[in-house]
């Protein structure tokens, strides 16, 4: 397709003591059509680190190395690999314990574009995506492609304004087979134009309760569209595996020679969420003027400003998920590329 051969993507990795970070750049690198246009900007906490150098595509990738005691969580490392942007005209924000499909760069890219064709809008393209599972060695990876239909992502029932403003979220098929607008995000899978990057750019002082929520109200609210699309070209490790526990933020060997723990960054970044909600963050960290947190409230069955629960079925079970275009011809050419 003509839309793929010229396209920059930048691809935002924040990585903390993963063993399979570099699993995930080569994954990235070598299952894409064009290598040549990819960019990597990976903040990397760790003792010790990747070893750049021994990497082939080495000029590709953008990189930090900060010692784990310096770390915020991974909303302040997403923000620092923000700064590594340059020409790209796509941004791509992963975890970094992700396996991608033979073609992914192509297939976003044309998901994109046909989302771009019908919507007419600024959007982002989001979800969890499916999951795999690493052999023991880790020298091989169970794919999950067997679902085919679009998720989409709800609350989670009984962790609604679990702490604060902090609801938990949870994937939920939306019983179609084509993109369709959602309100909610996954930190883990965004893909959108180079633009939502200044437009919506990373709060550093959120944590990681909070995250997810706060930039589908500052979308929201600077009306820009949420999009789930069928086959994400990505696969996530949801689960650790026995022999591969990787640390995770608030590791007692980390934590204990850390100025501010990990709890307090937690608390400061729900309070965070909550004056976001009250509107009492100015400037590009702070909610749009195009729509309200009202309007988010009745599509999405919970009043945020008021911590009530309007609909448990819509918030739930019944969201407001909207198919983009009912002539789908166009889009199955591009989706019967992609298993």
């Amino acid at each position: 397709n003509t839309f793929s051969t010229t396209m920059k993507i930048f691809i935002s990795v924040a990585s903390y003591q993963d063993p399979l970070l570099l699993e995930t750049l080569c994954s990235a690198y070598e299952r894409a059509e064009n290598k040549e246009n990819l960019t990597f900007g990976v903040c990397e906490q760790s003792d010790s680190g990747i070893n750049v150098e021994s990497i082939n595509f080495k000029n590709q990738i953008k990189y930090e190395l900060l010692d784990p005691v310096m770390a915020k969580g991974p909303c302040w490392a997403r923000a620092r690999v923000q700064n590594f942007i340059d020409d790209e005209d796509y941004f791509l924000q992963i975890d970094s314990h992700t396996i991608f499909a033979e073609n992914w760069d192509n297939i976003l890219v044309n998901y994109h574009s046909w989302v771009e064709e019908n919507l007419k809008r600024n959007f982002v393209i989001t979800g969890y995506p499916r999951g795999f599972k690493p052999n023991e060695d880790l020298t091989s990876f169970e794919l999950n492609t067997g679902y085919k239909e679009t998720l989409g992502i709800t609350f989670r029932e009984k962790r609604i304004f679990e702490d604060g403003h902090y609801s938990m979220q949870k994937s939920f098929p939306v019983n179609s087979q084509q993109p369709v607008t959602g309100l909610l995000i996954a930190g883990g899978f965004l893909f959108a134009k180079r633009s939502f990057v200044s437009a919506i750019p990373y709060d550093s002082k959120f944590y990681f309760h909070g995250e997810e929520l706060s930039v589908a109200l500052r979308l929201f609210t600077n009306d820009w569209s949420v999009v789930h699309i069928p086959r994400v070209p990505i696969f996530h490790l949801y689960t650790d595996v026995d022999n591969m526990l990787r640390k995770l933020h608030w590791d007692p060997a980390d934590e204990k020679d850390r100025a501010v723990k990990w709890n307090e960054l937690d608390k400061r970044s729900k309070a965070r969420l909550t004056d976001l909600v009250n509107n009492k963050i100015e400037g590009s960290f702070g909610l749009g003027s195009l729509r309200t947190i009202e309007d988010f409230g009745k599509l999405s069955g919970v009043d945020l400003i008021n911590k009530k629960i309007i609909s448990l079925d819509t918030a739930t079970n019944n969201f407001p998920f909207s198919e983009i275009n009912p002539d789908i011809n166009s889009f199955n050419k591009i989706v019967s590329e992609n298993e």
